[in-house]
């Protein structure tokens, strides 16, 4: 007998579908999209910029630091501008591509356990607007990478931002405000930002880097000193000092001695460049298995090819599958700067911004201070005494301190909450489980994401929340002789 308070069979037929549908149109993507419709294939191509601004300003998905222009609220001059940037687009619009601009991937779902209500593998979108669902025979995820960020004093302020950010805010969206930078690193990723940078007419104060030797190729090295840019190594950042306009100076000191009076530098920006990480919400959403490997850049999907093993239909191409780092380590680098940045900061030190939790109250698996004092018991914890029960485990510390459940939804902190607890518990950083990703994978308005055309079966026998009475039962009530009377008033069709 059939479950009437059962939803599979009830969820509507996607709203389109596509042979093949690719999640990103930068130049992995538009490739991917070029060479399936080249082979006959119907083709979605879904790229989310031109961001909105308001997501933009939570720092999705790249680290934007607040120093964009108001021309980024501009969305129509923006679709302009980032489908001028991307030369491929024009060859995909004459071979039928269905390219959308401005569309968010928010989730995707090809059934599984607890997914077999679903009529078919689906991948979830959005605009401002509204979102719906569209089928596919083959998914591509070109997502990308985003931006590593870590926290020091004075992070927290409009100007410290991400070398992927800057790099999409000067050649994407032509909308960068800034004009004097200091750039956190000296790997491939460092020189290159600093060399893009004076290419579009900024100042480049300094590189800092916190090993004793450059990172990156020497040819690139010697352009950037060639422009009379400065590297500083063995140097680290102590914080960042500004105004109400944000950054207006940082001060360094020597690695050795990270309490000594620090070096000023005066900047507007700080350009974190230490690491990008690949994009892999989605896959994460989707189910994919997924490896900790430094090699490539971090958490990255197990592919034979392109495809994501155990998951027909689904293939990962460009930086989300993994990113090029030759023989670094990227660990290993990011562990030194964690340790570097520990060493010369402040333990006050916010390290996640949307729940404002401090180093000092992570490491002591401190809720945070709007939610008032700790219990007894919890006071006596730390992540010392949590080490003990068992390996630490990201998912258990976000629950316990709300580190990473923020809107920004942990793009600012998970990688820097996984390295401080790789740190303080002398646990290598790939041992740290990967804090899980959930749908939505963007921060989207509940008005947006709301099925406001869910379908009339739908409703079908939720007289109550899957058919429990007792759902509607004040708490204070349950347990004592109102709860039989709670039952009798709400018998029959109890829809509010």
């Amino acid at each position: 007998m059939r479950d009437i308070h059962a939803i599979d069979g009830k969820f509507p037929p996607p709203e389109a579908r596509y042979e093949v549908v690719v999640i990103g149109a930068g130049p992995a993507g538009i490739a991917a999209a070029l060479e399936a419709a080249r082979g006959g294939a119907q083709v979605l191509l879904v790229d989310e910029n031109p961001v909105s601004a308001g997501l933009m300003g939570t720092d999705a998905p790249l680290f934007y630091g607040q120093r964009m222009t108001g021309a980024v609220q501009a969305k129509e001059r923006m679709v302009e501008q980032v489908f001028a940037a991307s030369p491929g687009l024009e060859e995909a619009f004459e071979l039928g591509v269905n390219v959308q601009l401005g569309v968010y991937a928010w989730g995707a779902f090809t059934g599984g356990y607890g997914l077999k209500s679903l009529p078919e593998p689906v991948v979830g979108l959005a605009d401002e607007e509204r979102s719906w669902m569209v089928g596919f025979d083959r998914l591509i995820v070109a997502a990308g990478a985003r931006d590593l960020a870590l926290s020091f004093p004075g992070w927290d302020q409009p100007g410290v931002m991400g070398a992927n950010a800057l790099h999409a805010l000067l050649t994407r969206y032509d909308a960068f405000s800034g004009r004097r930078l200091v750039i956190l690193g000296s790997g491939q990723l460092a020189l290159e930002t600093a060399l893009l940078a004076l290419e579009h007419g900024l100042e480049v104060a300094a590189l800092v880097e916190v090993r004793d030797a450059v990172q990156g190729r020497e040819a690139l090295a010697d352009k950037v000193r060639a422009a009379g840019v400065q590297i500083l190594t063995g140097q680290v950042i102590q914080r960042a000092e500004g105004g109400l306009d944000g950054v207006e100076r940082i001060l360094v000191a020597p690695v050795a001695d990270p309490k000594t009076r620090g070096q000023a530098i005066e900047c507007d920006t700080v350009c974190l460049a230490i690491g990008l990480v690949p994009a892999v919400e989605l896959l994460d959403v989707l189910g994919a298995p997924l490896v900790a490997d430094a090699a490539r850049g971090g958490f990255v999907p197990v592919l034979d090819g392109a495809m994501v093993q155990g998951m027909a239909g689904v293939c990962v191409v460009g930086d989300a599958a993994g990113l090029d780092l030759g023989h670094a380590n990227a660990h290993a680098y990011q562990t030194d700067w964690m340790r570097a940045l520990i060493a010369a900061g402040d333990p006050s030190v916010i390290v996640c911004q949307c729940e404002e939790v401090s180093r000092e109250a992570l490491l002591a698996v401190r809720q945070p201070a709007y939610l008032g004092p700790p219990s007894n018991k919890m006071a006596d914890r730390d992540i010392a005494t949590l080490a003990e029960d068992g390996p630490v485990n990201q998912d258990q510390v976000k629950r316990l301190t709300r580190a990473c459940m923020g809107v920004c939804q942990a793009r600012r902190c998970r990688e820097q909450v996984a390295l401080t607890l790789a740190v303080a518990t002398d646990t290598p950083v790939a041992q740290i489980p990967l804090a899980g990703y959930r749908a939505p994978v963007r921060p989207l308005p509940l008005k947006v994401l709301a099925a406001w055309d869910e379908a009339e079966a739908m409703s079908q026998g939720w007289d109550v929340w899957f058919g429990i009475p007792t759902q509607w039962t004040p708490y204070a009530d349950i347990g004592t002789d109102r709860e039989a009377r709670h039952a009798e008033i709400l018998g029959g069709n109890m829809h509010l």
